[in-house]
Protein backbone atom coordinates (compact mmCIF):
# COMPACT_ATOMS: atom_id res chain seq x y z
CA UNK A 1 0.00 0.00 0.00
CA UNK A 2 1.07 3.36 -0.58
CA UNK A 3 2.26 5.90 2.04
CA UNK A 4 0.02 8.51 1.53
CA UNK A 5 0.70 10.21 5.39
CA UNK A 6 2.86 13.16 3.82
CA UNK A 7 0.16 13.54 0.75
CA UNK A 8 -2.02 16.80 2.10
CA UNK A 9 -5.76 15.26 1.95
CA UNK A 10 -8.52 17.86 1.95
CA UNK A 11 -12.62 17.19 2.45
CA UNK A 12 -14.59 18.93 0.37
CA UNK A 13 -18.34 19.31 2.19
CA UNK A 14 -21.36 21.03 0.45
CA UNK A 15 -23.59 21.10 2.65
CA UNK A 16 -27.42 22.28 0.99
CA UNK A 17 -31.08 20.48 1.02
CA UNK A 18 -31.68 21.03 -2.67
CA UNK A 19 -28.36 20.77 -3.83
CA UNK A 20 -27.61 17.10 -2.31
CA UNK A 21 -31.45 16.69 -4.10
CA UNK A 22 -30.87 17.45 -7.18
CA UNK A 23 -33.29 20.42 -7.39
CA UNK A 24 -30.09 22.84 -8.70
CA UNK A 25 -26.04 21.98 -9.11
CA UNK A 26 -24.21 22.44 -6.16
CA UNK A 27 -21.66 25.37 -7.11
CA UNK A 28 -19.54 25.51 -4.41
CA UNK A 29 -17.25 22.51 -4.50
CA UNK A 30 -16.25 23.03 -8.26
CA UNK A 31 -15.27 26.65 -6.85
CA UNK A 32 -13.09 25.42 -3.58
CA UNK A 33 -11.21 22.76 -5.85
CA UNK A 34 -10.33 25.99 -8.62
CA UNK A 35 -9.46 27.85 -6.34
CA UNK A 36 -7.62 25.74 -4.42
CA UNK A 37 -5.76 24.42 -8.02
CA UNK A 38 -4.42 27.69 -8.43
CA UNK A 39 -3.32 28.51 -5.07
CA UNK A 40 -1.22 25.29 -3.76
CA UNK A 41 1.74 24.38 -5.14
CA UNK A 42 1.86 21.48 -2.42
CA UNK A 43 0.10 17.83 -4.14
CA UNK A 44 -3.47 17.59 -2.48
CA UNK A 45 -5.70 15.49 -3.12
CA UNK A 46 -9.77 15.49 -2.52
CA UNK A 47 -12.44 13.76 -1.06
CA UNK A 48 -15.78 15.22 -1.25
CA UNK A 49 -19.27 14.72 -0.08
CA UNK A 50 -22.56 16.50 -1.01
CA UNK A 51 -24.80 16.24 1.93
CA UNK A 52 -28.43 18.08 3.51
CA UNK A 53 -28.90 20.45 6.23
CA UNK A 54 -28.89 17.42 8.86
CA UNK A 55 -27.12 18.23 12.03
CA UNK A 56 -26.34 14.52 12.65
CA UNK A 57 -24.99 13.50 8.98
CA UNK A 58 -23.00 16.56 9.12
CA UNK A 59 -21.49 15.67 12.04
CA UNK A 60 -21.05 12.08 10.86
CA UNK A 61 -19.15 13.40 7.78
CA UNK A 62 -16.95 15.57 9.19
CA UNK A 63 -16.07 12.90 11.77
CA UNK A 64 -15.45 10.26 9.08
CA UNK A 65 -13.54 12.72 6.92
CA UNK A 66 -11.14 13.48 9.62
CA UNK A 67 -10.62 10.13 11.70
CA UNK A 68 -11.55 7.95 8.80
CA UNK A 69 -10.09 9.22 5.48
CA UNK A 70 -7.21 11.24 7.50
CA UNK A 71 -8.20 14.51 6.13
CA UNK A 72 -5.38 17.34 7.15
CA UNK A 73 -8.29 19.90 6.08
CA UNK A 74 -11.69 20.00 5.75
CA UNK A 75 -13.91 22.87 4.36
CA UNK A 76 -16.93 22.85 4.44
CA UNK A 77 -19.66 25.49 2.13
CA UNK A 78 -23.57 26.17 2.98
CA UNK A 79 -25.59 26.20 6.18
CA UNK A 80 -23.86 28.74 7.86
CA UNK A 81 -26.80 31.82 8.63
CA UNK A 82 -29.64 32.44 10.86
CA UNK A 83 -32.12 30.42 9.29
CA UNK A 84 -33.74 27.16 11.21
CA UNK A 85 -31.92 24.62 8.50
CA UNK A 86 -28.76 26.33 9.19
CA UNK A 87 -27.03 24.37 11.38
CA UNK A 88 -23.28 23.49 9.83
CA UNK A 89 -21.66 25.68 12.59
CA UNK A 90 -23.19 23.55 15.48
CA UNK A 91 -22.47 20.47 13.40
CA UNK A 92 -19.04 21.55 13.66
CA UNK A 93 -18.71 22.74 16.94
CA UNK A 94 -20.13 19.38 18.21
CA UNK A 95 -17.91 17.57 16.80
CA UNK A 96 -14.29 20.06 17.87
CA UNK A 97 -11.50 19.70 20.36
CA UNK A 98 -10.80 23.38 19.77
CA UNK A 99 -12.44 26.46 18.84
CA UNK A 100 -10.37 29.29 16.52
CA UNK A 101 -12.68 32.18 16.74
CA UNK A 102 -10.14 34.21 14.54
CA UNK A 103 -10.81 32.53 11.31
CA UNK A 104 -14.49 33.43 11.76
CA UNK A 105 -13.65 36.91 12.93
CA UNK A 106 -11.95 37.75 9.70
CA UNK A 107 -14.50 35.53 7.34
CA UNK A 108 -16.69 38.29 8.65
CA UNK A 109 -14.46 41.44 8.42
CA UNK A 110 -14.12 40.38 4.81
CA UNK A 111 -17.78 40.26 4.03
CA UNK A 112 -18.80 43.13 5.75
CA UNK A 113 -16.37 45.31 2.61
CA UNK A 114 -19.10 44.27 0.75
CA UNK A 115 -22.42 43.50 2.06
CA UNK A 116 -24.00 44.35 5.87
CA UNK A 117 -25.78 41.05 6.28
CA UNK A 118 -21.96 39.84 6.88
CA UNK A 119 -23.19 39.90 10.78
CA UNK A 120 -25.45 37.15 9.82
CA UNK A 121 -23.08 34.77 8.93
CA UNK A 122 -22.05 32.40 11.58
CA UNK A 123 -19.13 30.57 10.38
CA UNK A 124 -16.64 28.84 12.80
CA UNK A 125 -13.27 27.06 12.52
CA UNK A 126 -11.87 24.33 14.61
CA UNK A 127 -9.28 21.30 15.05
CA UNK A 128 -10.49 17.88 15.50
CA UNK A 129 -7.28 15.80 16.27
CA UNK A 130 -5.18 16.58 13.51
CA UNK A 131 -7.63 18.44 10.95
CA UNK A 132 -8.57 22.11 10.82
CA UNK A 133 -12.14 22.09 9.68
CA UNK A 134 -13.18 26.17 8.14
CA UNK A 135 -16.98 26.79 7.24
CA UNK A 136 -16.92 28.77 4.31
CA UNK A 137 -19.87 31.04 3.04
CA UNK A 138 -21.86 29.30 0.08
CA UNK A 139 -21.64 31.55 -2.95
CA UNK A 140 -18.39 31.05 -5.15
CA UNK A 141 -17.55 34.69 -5.33
CA UNK A 142 -17.61 34.77 -1.52
CA UNK A 143 -15.46 31.79 -1.04
CA UNK A 144 -12.86 33.46 -3.26
CA UNK A 145 -12.83 36.64 -1.51
CA UNK A 146 -13.06 34.64 2.16
CA UNK A 147 -9.82 32.54 1.10
CA UNK A 148 -7.77 34.71 -0.94
CA UNK A 149 -8.92 38.26 1.01
CA UNK A 150 -9.13 41.64 -0.32
CA UNK A 151 -6.32 43.20 -2.97
CA UNK A 152 -5.86 46.40 -4.48
CA UNK A 153 -5.37 47.40 -8.51
CA UNK A 154 -1.67 46.79 -7.60
CA UNK A 155 -2.32 43.08 -6.28
CA UNK A 156 -1.26 44.07 -2.75
CA UNK A 157 -3.64 42.79 -0.38
CA UNK A 158 -5.84 45.32 1.68
CA UNK A 159 -7.65 42.48 3.71
CA UNK A 160 -5.85 38.95 4.42
CA UNK A 161 -7.41 35.90 3.51
CA UNK A 162 -7.95 33.46 6.21
CA UNK A 163 -6.09 30.61 3.99
CA UNK A 164 -2.76 32.52 4.79
CA UNK A 165 -2.63 31.56 7.81
CA UNK A 166 -4.06 27.57 7.74
CA UNK A 167 -0.50 26.22 6.47
CA UNK A 168 0.79 26.83 9.57
CA UNK A 169 -1.94 25.95 11.44
CA UNK A 170 -1.90 22.81 9.95
CA UNK A 171 2.34 22.59 10.83
CA UNK A 172 1.22 23.37 14.30
CA UNK A 173 -1.72 20.45 14.72
CA UNK A 174 0.61 17.75 12.83
CA UNK A 175 0.22 17.97 9.54
CA UNK A 176 2.44 18.70 6.25
CA UNK A 177 3.75 21.34 5.15
CA UNK A 178 1.67 22.87 2.60
CA UNK A 179 3.01 25.90 0.15
CA UNK A 180 1.00 28.29 -1.53
CA UNK A 181 1.31 30.31 -5.17
CA UNK A 182 2.46 33.82 -3.31
CA UNK A 183 0.56 35.40 -5.93
CA UNK A 184 -2.66 33.95 -5.21
CA UNK A 185 -2.33 33.79 -1.22
CA UNK A 186 0.96 33.99 0.77
CA UNK A 187 1.05 32.03 3.51
CA UNK A 188 2.43 33.38 6.82
CA UNK A 189 4.80 31.62 9.02
CA UNK A 190 7.20 32.91 11.45
CA UNK A 191 11.31 32.53 10.48
CA UNK A 192 11.64 29.67 12.49
CA UNK A 193 8.63 27.46 10.56
CA UNK A 194 9.99 28.27 7.07
CA UNK A 195 11.26 25.76 5.38
CA UNK A 196 13.50 26.38 1.09
CA UNK A 197 11.15 26.53 -1.62
CA UNK A 198 10.05 23.16 -3.20
CA UNK A 199 11.99 22.61 -6.03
Amino acid sequence: MANTAHLFKIGLVSISDRASSGVYEDKGIPALRDWLSAALITTFETEVRLIPDEQTEIEQTLIDLADHSGCHLILTTGGTGPARRDVTPEATLAVADKELPGFGEQMRRISLEFVPTAILSRQVAVVRGSTLILNLPGQPKSIKETLEGLKDEAGKSIVPGIFAAVPYCIDLIGGPYVETQETVVKAFRPKSAQRPPAQ
